[in-house]
């Protein structure tokens, strides 16, 4: 069934819910034990809508917020989506120069955050002091920024708040007090100037050189992507979504949050940030019939599942992003876990963020060799990066991409919107080759690719090739090329075993040969426990920060 357009915003959409099906369960918060139906929902997003507009936030402004999983974060951007104002979504990992980069470029006026939070690790814990942080931010420079509301409700909070953030702290409670001020027939008026095609988020790229850039995505942007999701995931009001991937991210934001708007399923969130235990302990306890992630997150998942007390007969879709699924991962989560339909979501920020996705039907071979066709309603294309020439079947080139969509542009910054967008079509910087039944497969990133003696090399590719050939001993592997003084660069592996594996160098290198291109076959390999160290908040493996570690590893000179 193909997923209908809708002219619709998110205001439209939540009052349907509470309509409709107003007792029926929205959203469960584990962590808080907060459940809320969809008629609970809107009145609490009703009300806290209000208490924006009685502390002034208009239309043209902009809401920042920084902050984990946390209620209050779904309900700000659905409150901010009701009333009209863009919601500035911050990384919840940023420091001092991220943070004073993107309050001051994205002109936001409201910041509203939590007063930080502890990450367990299992070697060291990660201290995350938001107050601190941003008192060594100079505000004076940033002079849109009216006024901090503050999401903890502890009075020595506050207080410590004020007396270190040189702006007007305020509660978030205060703020849903002072909603009486707002008469129901001015939110009324407020919701009904909302337009579909009004900007409703400005999400940072991750900024992996240079500063990261500000997505305009409009209403119709992502709910219209969040329907065109969950007709491919067969999602309805009678599932229930776990998403343990950030808020502040596109994958919660939308493919989690907007998912459950569009059809209704429950959203169920662990925890404030993703914590493998509680996100298994909460799909059984809820029984989660639909589960986000991406490979890094899955693997920990399986790594830590107790067959014997967890049940998850009623897992059954999903998607995965974010990275090429191997094929022994694929079928462990189709086999152990159950979710036999699940499905590859492959996007960018650009695109609201799916533009390629599987169906249940798909093979497996095709949900790990893929990404699936093109998502409806729109188009997509293979293009020499080069020439600008379109490509032909099972050709490599940049994959371009055309529709509804599409980002608005980067904010404040038309020198590389133009650069991104030619002719209505997106560069999404990947690349990639079509087969002759319109399936796309991922090799790379452009930046990523990597020449060895004249020879082009993929690493996406490349190493789905290598999970294939040692499936039994490799559980993750990545390649990046590094410099060599001959043949320019060459290839590079960090790997990590499956358990009880014990595997050398010269077992790994004796079965690339005669299996493996030469100029695909890594020079070297470095045996690591995780990626942890060189992953973003999402699960994202940032080549840039491995090359370096793989470099200084092997003591490997910059320009040989």
């Amino acid at each position: 069934m193909l997923a209908q357009l809708q002219s619709k915003t998110i205001h439209q959409f939540l009052f349907e819910n509470a309509r409709s099906i107003p007792h029926h369960c929205a959203c469960y918060f584990n962590d808080s034990q907060l459940r809320l139906t969809w008629e609970q929902l809107y009145q609490e997003v009703k009300t806290l809508a209000k208490g924006f507009l009685s502390l002034g936030v208009q239309k043209g402004q902009h809401v920042g917020i920084w902050a984990t999983n946390v209620p209050e974060w779904y309900l700000s951007q659905l409150a901010c989506g009701v009333i009209g104002v863009p919601l500035v979504t911050l990384n919840p990992e940023w420091k001092v120069n991220e943070l004073e980069y993107a309050l001051s470029q994205s002109d936001t006026a409201y910041l509203v955050m939590i007063e930080g939070f502890i990450k367990k690790g299992k070697e060291r814990d990660f201290s995350y002091d938001y107050l601190s942080i941003l008192s060594q931010v100079d505000l004076s420079k940033i002079t849109q920024l009216s006024k901090v509301i503050l999401i903890n409700k502890d009075p020595q909070t506050q207080m410590r708040a004020k007396r270190e953030i040189k702006k007007d702290v305020v509660s978030f409670a205060s703020l849903k007090a002072n909603a009486s001020e707002v008469l129901d027939q001015e939110f009324e008026r407020v919701t009904q100037k909302v337009s579909p095609k009004d900007l409703c988020m400005i999400q940072y790229t991750s900024g992996t050189t240079g500063f990261p850039k500000g997505v305009m995505l409009s209403h119709y942007n992502v709910l219209n992507n969040a329907l065109v999701a969950v007709t491919h995931m067969r999602l309805t009001k009678s599932d229930r979504l776990c998403g343990p991937v950030p808020d502040y991210h596109c994958f919660g934001s939308i493919l989690v949050n907007l998912c459950g708007l569009v059809s209704g399923a429950e959203i169920v969130i662990p925890f404030p940030y993703f914590d493998v235990h509680r996100t298994l302990e909460v799909i059984t306890k809820e029984k989660c019939t639909a589960l986000h992630g991406v490979p890094t997150m899955f693997y920990e998942e399986l790594e830590e599942w107790d067959f014997n007390q967890l049940k998850t007969s009623h897992l059954r879709t999903g998607i995965i992003a974010g990275a090429p699924c191997p094929r022994e991962l694929m079928k462990s989560i189709i086999e152990k876990m159950g979710a036999r339909e699940i499905t590859i979501g492959y996007g960018l920020t650009e695109a609201s963020p799916i533009t390629h996705q599987t169906s249940p039907s798909d093979s497996l071979e095709t949900r790990v060799n893929t990404v699936g066709r093109v998502i409806e309603h729109t188009e997509a294309k293979i293009v020499d990066p080069n020439t600008l020439e379109s490509l032909g079947v099972n050709e490599i080139g940049e994959i371009w991409v055309r529709g509804f969509h599409v980002m608005k542009g980067y904010y404040k910054n038309p020198e590389e919107t133009k650069k991104a967008i030619h002719d209505g079509w997106l560069r999404t910087g990947d690349l990639g080759a079509v087969d002759e039944l319109g399936y796309y497969r991922i090799v790379g990133r452009i930046k990523e690719m990597f020449i060895v003696g004249g020879h082009n090399v993929y690493p996406a590719e490349a190493e789905q090739f290598l999970l294939t050939l040692f499936e039994k001993e490799i559980e993750m592997i990545k390649l990046v090329g590094v410099p060599h003084p001959k043949l320019q660069e060459v290839a590079a592996a960090a790997i990590i075993l499956n358990r009880n594996q014990k595997f050398t160098k010269e077992e790994f290198l004796a079965r690339c040969e005669g299996n493996l291109e030469w100029p695909k076959i890594p020079r070297y390999i470095l045996f690591v426990e995780d990626f942890k160290n060189v992953m973003t908040v999402t699960g994202k493996i940032q080549k840039f920060k491995l090359k370096k570690l793989i470099m200084e590893k092997f003591n490997i000179m910059d320009n040989p």
